[in-house]
């Protein structure tokens, strides 16, 4: 470790000079980012700059500076660890030239950062699970934890989404495709993975904002019955597929997903069994098996967290579960598979991991958000909105550049499944 301790910067951050405890905790922390392998991280404060961090042989380090504007930076780390540093972020204690490196350097060094939620964290991470138990998925508590997220309002979302509002993973073919094509083509490999046709009733757990259902309904002939929980989504998707001329087509419905009855050839899920909490996984692969026929086949598509890390992710409280998802998770393919295999007669078809394109997902999405940073604030959001949001978007990118979360499309079938379900074929997707 390289150190370098000089004058106080400038007269803003000299004014924020830290107290006794202030000092002990900025040690502290140092002392646990000592050994940080693979970066190069330079940290200013009203003390001075702190070089940390060791090159990986053969490797470019990752590059990140850190500039402490308010030592009640150092405080809020103390309490609650990670999501202390993320909440003076939104606080603006603290600013980064490169938030998703910053991210990326905290997963390369997990067991440095897992040292960062111990002693006076601890006690801030047992608080934070009692609030976050508080959030548990009842049919009542699911309505409240979905409309705290995605009833934030649809011109908010309509800023950083692609024009077919679809808030989950794209599949990229290249680092420069834009985000529109890249979204078309996730839309496009479900349908394909699910062989949909005219002659196909649909059911999809979880509507967003209609992006799939008008997709398949529009380019594959097939009937959708559609279904959220979200008041905003479903009255923006009600009039996209009134719209789009598709009402004949595609029903929607306000019900949560234990609630819904019927038979349907091909399910669709993306991305909302996070929302759904770990305790009702069987009960979520339990409806899916009811609602399909003896031959059908379901498709989802789920953000996942390494097997390893599930159990002890379950029994804490992130940046995401605290600010941005209450009451969600994020499953492991093996907790998946489980719960399937507890609460079903599902089987496993195909799996494909489209992880390393939500990293490039989530950069246009930011990318996007930062852009139309004054449009989001004359929506009536707030400074300490747009951070937490770039926060959170940073957060969850460098999660995926660093593989320590993925996304993958599973597809399921029943047992009496005999349909030809023709993968395309990814080389030739990917060059599409």
């Amino acid at each position: 470790m390289d150190i370098e301790l000089t004058q106080p910067l400038d007269t803003a951050l000299a004014t924020a000079l830290p107290g006794r405890l202030e000092r002990l905790l900025r040690d502290r922390l140092l002392a646990q980012m000592a050994q940080l392998k693979g970066c190069r991280l330079r940290l200013d404060d009203a003390l001075g700059s702190v070089e940390l961090g060791t090159p990986l042989s053969g490797e470019e380090p990752l590059k990140v500076h850190l500039t402490v504007r308010d030592p009640r930076f150092y405080r809020l780390v103390a309490a609650t660890g990670s999501v202390g540093a993320g909440e003076a972020y939104i606080e603006d204690l603290w600013h980064c030239d490169d938030l998703v490196a910053l991210i990326r350097v905290m997963v390369r060094n997990r067991d440095l950062l897992d040292g960062m939620e111990t002693g006076l964290a601890r006690l801030g991470g047992l608080a934070m699970k009692a609030w976050h138990a508080l959030n548990r998925n009842t049919r009542a508590g699911s309505r409240r934890n979905i409309a705290a997220h995605y009833d934030l309002g649809n011109e908010l979302f309509g800023l950083f989404l692609s024009s077919d509002l679809m808030y989950s993973s794209a599949i990229y073919a290249s680092d420069d495709e834009s985000l529109e094509v890249a979204s078309t083509r996730k839309l496009d490999r479900i349908c394909q993975k699910l062989a949909l046709t005219p002659d196909d009733h649909v059911l999809e757990i979880g509507t967003g904002w209609g992006g799939f259902a008008i997709h398949a309904a529009r380019h594959y002939g097939c009937r959708v019955t559609t279904t959220t929980i979200s008041r905003e989504q479903y009255e923006l998707a009600s009039r996209r597929v009134a719209e789009a001329g598709l009402s004949d087509r595609i029903e929607l419905l306000l019900e949560d997903y234990r609630d819904l009855d019927g038979r349907y050839d091909k399910l669709v899920s993306i991305e909302m069994i996070e929302a759904i909490g770990a305790e009702f996984m069987p009960t979520y692969f339990g409806a899916i098996s009811r609602l399909l026929k003896d031959e059908g086949m379901a498709l989802i598509q789920a953000i996942t967290i390494e097997d390893h890390r599930y159990a002890q992710a379950l029994k804490s409280v992130d940046y995401i579960k605290r600010y941005i998802f209450p009451g969600s998770f994020i499953p492991s393919v093996s907790a998946m598979l489980g719960a399937a295999r507890q609460s079903s007669d599902l089987r496993l078809y195909h799996l494909e991991d489209i992880g390393p394109s939500y990293a490039l997902t989530l950069k246009a999405w930011r990318e996007r958000f930062l852009a139309r940073r004054d449009e989001v604030l004359k929506a009536g959001y707030d400074e300490r909105f747009v951070r937490m949001w770039e926060f959170y978007l940073a957060y969850c990118e460098g999660g995926f550049r660093e593989r320590s979360i993925g996304d993958v499309q599973m597809l399921l079938t029943r047992p009496g499944c005999r349909r030809a379900s023709y993968l395309p074929d990814m080389a030739t997707a990917a060059s599409a």
